[in-house]
């Protein structure tokens, strides 16, 4: 996985925590549930570059 994709990850996970905030200083339920989404979707898409970074590190160690 690139440094580029754990940035935007990271990014999304962040504006989503400030999108929660945001809702939850405005009152407003709607868009701190969809701040908790994005972050849920942030750290979904981290999860599966993580397994992927675990594959090739098997996959490496196994053909060295």
């Amino acid at each position: 996985m690139g440094l580029g994709d754990k940035m935007q990850n990271k990014g999304e996970e962040l504006a989503g925590k400030a999108k929660e905030a945001v809702g939850d200083a405005t009152d407003n339920p709607r868009l701190e549930a969809e701040g908790q989404a994005d972050q849920a979707s942030a750290k979904v898409k981290q999860a599966g570059e993580d397994v992927k970074d675990a594959a090739k590190d098997v996959k490496r160690d196994l053909t060295d």
